[in-house]
């Protein structure tokens, strides 16, 4: 997961709208065009980008700092009003200037952020590198931050002069990857906006931040229960360095009741782009010829970013054997999940904490899976329970081990309304039995599994690690076998959630952050097998950062993997294609 211990926000906004609220109006076409006074074409609707899949309740904080934020300005999401220091760029792996222009290493413990000399905030006040520092420094002052984990990366962090901001990474394990990685993620705040509200706030998250000040290219409009809109700020600071203005004068997010309504106003044109689970989105335009596309215009569609992972507790007899969650991971059926669960946008799952696709490609070892790892085979799977841990089956179709353990009954569970993950984990608990294991299904509220997972108070659950990032991989490995600084069970743990533990990670895992290329391929191989030894997680499918769907029917120009313009993501170097977007009739 993210180092902040926050669930990355294009599926969580949406999930956890789902789960607070399910709130807003459903509307069609005439209240959409209404919204901004025109009808489909021309006018003001020719001038809208409508953007959907963020947003599912009506906004109660603009506060970047708060996770469940008002699309966009929650962390690490589009940067259209609040701005970070670089952009992260999911196809290269690069971090592409925003605030900044650069960074370097002078040596092995320091980076050194120069800034954009012209940049300035919505009220006209350059931004600098106090700006910076400050924002960066509530990492100390107010510990529920979305970058909170700043300074165990971080010795120090101070402007050098007023454009130019110099990091000591901690010298006793520095990662200058994982501090790239909050940079590009969280955005840089006005110091003199931000510091008396911090003076007076104990839980500065909690601020509803109403009236936001940023340096974006845009400034919120209005809001109510049925939408957020923003205007384009024509006096925006990096019209000089691009030398354009996004294209859409006003950006707007409707706010739906549910995903149907978003998909039946995506398919009229009345949404433009959008960020949304969405089954068989392929036959809008086979079909039904509507002018809709993705990344790919054949399977899988999307680029992968993330692994949702199958949490095994490692603390719970049975599944506290190796062997045991090896013939479990044997057991599933990785494509049927990728065809049902994630209706074909993911390929079958590797037995990798490495994505096969897109940048983490680079460091990921075929023949290390193949040689160490796991496919569905269920001959495999009761080869190693028959044969490795010689157990039987009961009259109830259910192997015991020799010690009488009994596999199951365990219960696998994942947040009820996680529709994806649902089903998959109903194919992981149809395999299972099918093999011999006693596992149920259960999806309690979204609240009530985070306690759970974190609490190591489960058996099995589908839950996520860190998704494609300037640390990535390094952060999933982190996230899934280092058992450092994860408290006993019953305290809320933020990685490594089933407790693994083996003795030779934390030396690797060390040593890989401050790695690159063929070197970090090497010990990100040794770790992969340690993984796929011991299988503490079963990497279920593969997602994407963010769904990125478009309709072409009001602007053309959206990147696509024929006409790769811009990477498919709205967060970090998302902002990009729309500087490049066209309206449909010119």
């Amino acid at each position: 997961m993210t180092d902040e211990s926050v669930p990355r926000t294009s599926r969580r906004r949406f999930l956890t709208g789902v789960a607070l609220a399910g709130a807003g109006a459903g509307f069609g076409g005439t209240l959409l065009t209404g919204c901004t006074g025109t009808g489909a074409t021309g006018g003001k609707r020719a001038q809208t980008l409508f953007v959907a899949g963020f947003q599912w309740a009506p906004p109660t904080s603009f506060n970047p700092l708060n996770p469940n934020g008002c699309w966009p300005t929650a962390e690490d999401n589009m940067q259209l009003l609040y701005e970070s220091l670089f952009g992260f760029n999911l196809l290269d792996g690069k971090l592409e200037p925003h605030l900044a222009t650069g960074i370097a290493a002078p040596d092995a413990h320091t980076l050194t952020v120069s800034m954009q000399p012209k940049a300035a905030w919505h009220d006209g006040k350059p931004v600098t590198a106090d700006d910076v520092v400050f924002t960066f420094s509530l990492a100390r002052t107010h510990p529920e931050v979305p970058f909170a984990s700043f300074f165990q990366f971080a010795k120090s962090i101070t402007a050098t002069d007023a454009h130019t901001v110099t990091i000591a990474l901690d010298p006793a394990h520095p990662n200058p990857a994982m501090v790239k990685s909050l940079l590009a993620a969280n955005y840089v705040l006005p110091q003199h906006v931000w510091a008396p509200i911090a003076a007076k706030n104990k839980q500065i998250s909690q601020v509803p931040n109403m009236t936001p000040v940023g340096s974006g290219p845009y400034k919120l409009d209005k809001h109510s229960a049925a939408q957020v809109s923003y205007t384009r700020h024509d006096g925006y600071w990096g019209k000089a360095v691009r030398g354009k203005l996004p294209a859409p004068k006003y950006v707007v997010h409707p706010i739906f009741k549910d995903n149907a309504a978003g998909d039946l106003a995506f398919e009229r044109g009345e949404v433009d782009v959008m960020q949304q689970f969405t089954p068989q989105i392929w036959k809008m335009w086979q079909d039904k010829h509507e002018p809709i596309g993705t990344w790919y215009d054949t399977a899988p569609y999307q680029v992968p970013g993330s692994i949702p992972m199958l949490v095994c507790n490692t603390t719970r007899k049975g599944l506290s054997d190796p062997r045991v969650r090896r013939a479990l991971a044997y057991a599933i059926d990785y494509g049927r999940i990728a065809k049902t669960a994630m209706s074909q946008y993911s390929d079958p799952a590797k037995s990798s904490l490495i994505l096969p696709r897109g940048v983490e490609q680079q460091y990921f070892d075929a023949q290390n899976v193949a040689q160490h790892g796991w496919s569905y085979d269920p001959a495999k799977s009761r080869s190693i329970l028959e044969n490795e841990l010689h157990a039987r089956k009961g009259s109830d179709g259910v192997y015991r081990l020799p010690d009488g353990t009994r596999l199951g009954p365990w219960t696998a569970q994942t947040p009820t309304g996680w529709s994806d993950w649902q089903t998959a984990l109903q194919v992981v608990a149809e395999n299972a039995k099918a093999a011999g294991f006693d596992v149920a299904t259960k999806f309690p509220q979204a609240a009530q599994t985070t306690t759970a997972v974190q609490n190591g108070d489960f058996d099995l659950a589908c839950w996520y690690v860190a998704g494609v990032s300037p640390a990535s991989p390094w952060q999933r490995f982190r996230d899934v076998l280092d058992d450092r600084a994860v408290p006993k069970l019953g305290v809320s743990a933020f990685y490594n959630y089933g407790r693994f533990s083996n003795p030779h990670v934390p030396a690797l895992i060390d040593r890989a952050a401050t790695l690159t290329g063929a070197a970090a391929k090497a010990v990100y191989g040794q770790l992969d097998q340690i993984f796929m030894a011991n299988a503490p997680m079963i990497p279920l499918m593969y997602r994407p950062v963010d769904f990125y769907e478009f309709n072409h029917g009001t602007w053309t120009g959206f990147p696509t993997s024929r006409n790769p313009s811009g990477p498919p993501q709205f967060r970090g170097a998302g902002i990009d294609w729309l500087y490049d977007l066209k309206p449909a009739t010119s």
